[in-house]
C-alpha cells in the first residue's frame, strides 16, 4: 500500500504504519482509522481496495510529506531573515525554546570538543 509516494509496512498494524508518512503521527492515525470504522489492527495486506481509497483520500487531505518539509523550511527561513531570537537559534544550530545549553543539548552542538592543546606542559624550575 503506498501513500503519497511511501510504502506502508505490511506487517505493521496500520496504527503504526501509517506514522510512516510525514505529519502522520499515532494520534492522527488512530483518528483516521477511527473515522473511517476499520480496526487500528488491521494489517495493510488485510485491507480492500475501497478502505485503501478511503485511507488514502483522507491522508491526502492533510497537508503532508514534502508540502509540510516545505512549509516548516519556509517558516523557519522567515525566522531567519527577520532576525528573531529563535530565527538566530536555528541558524547557530542551538535549541530554540529554552533549554539549557551549558550541559545539555549535545544533540544539536554535536559531540564534545575539548579546548586547548589535550595535554599540559610541566615546566622545569
Amino acid at each position: 500500500m503506498r501513500i503519497a509516494g511511501i510504502t506502508i509496512p505490511d506487517n505493521k498494524h496500520l496504527e503504526y504504519g501509517l506514522t510512516a508518512v510525514h505529519g502522520i503521527g499515532i494520534s492522527r492515525a488512530q483518528d483516521i482509522l477511527d473515522e473511517l470504522n476499520i480496526a487500528r489492527v488491521a494489517r495493510p495486506a488485510d485491507l480492500s481496495t475501497d478502505q485503501e481509497n478511503a485511507i488514502r483520500e483522507k491522508i491526502e487531505s492533510f497537508t503532508i510529506e514534502g508540502d509540510l518539509k516545505r512549509m516548516i523550511a519556509s517558516n523557519i527561513k522567515r525566522l531567519k531573515d527577520i532576525q528573531s531570537y529563535r530565527g538566530t537559534r536555528h541558524a547557530r544550530r542551538l535549541p530554540a525554546r529554552g533549554q539549557r545549553t551549558k550541559t545539555n543539548a549535545r544533540t544539536l552542538k554535536g559531540v564534545k570538543k575539548t579546548m586547548g592543546s589535550g595535554r599540559r606542559k610541566l615546566e622545569k624550575t
